[in-house]
């Protein structure tokens, strides 16, 4: 089995999260989205709110699956039988910030790869920061996320 981890906070999992995680099982027997929790952020939504969105979702596709962890990612990747991290680029500054977590995740399980996908054109403007400041100041986000968001409070 060909198993990808797809690691993120996902907060919110937007239109490009989808994207990558549709093409990445065209590559991939088995696609995890691994919803890490970064200890330097503050979340938006809770982890198990946007984990059950998320699996909603990819509800009738059986070889996504939905799990949050904690610690490093490259340790849960090992745990889970992946061999493979899946990662989304939108431009260069994603790609300088990729590469330096792609080499660290290597150092820590030698045998993981990273495979990065360039994110479909259209949905490359799309982040979860802008997402969520739309979102919070009662702005429609419809179209950059796969679910209706909850109301921020």
């Amino acid at each position: 089995m060909r198993i990808a981890l797809f690691p993120g906070s996902f907060d919110p999992f937007t239109n490009g999260h989808l994207d990558v995680v549709r093409r990445g099982t065209e590559l991939f027997d088995e696609v995890i989205i691994a919803i890490g929790n970064n200890s330097s952020k503050q979340r938006y939504l809770p982890v198990e709110v946007m984990q059950g969105m998320i699996e909603d979702v990819f509800r009738d596709e059986p070889q996504v699956s939905v799990r949050s962890y904690k610690g490093l990612t490259a340790d849960f990747a090992r745990e889970v039988g992946a061999r493979f991290l899946l990662r989304g680029l939108r431009n260069t500054t994603d790609f300088e910030y990729e590469n330096t977590i792609a080499q660290a995740n290597r150092h820590v399980n030698p045998a993981l790869e990273t495979v990065f996908l360039i994110t479909s054109p259209a949905l490359a403007a799309i982040s979860s920061t802008i997402i969520r400041e739309i979102h919070r100041f009662g702005g429609n986000v419809d179209d950059f996320v796969p679910f209706t968001l909850p109301k921020y409070e």
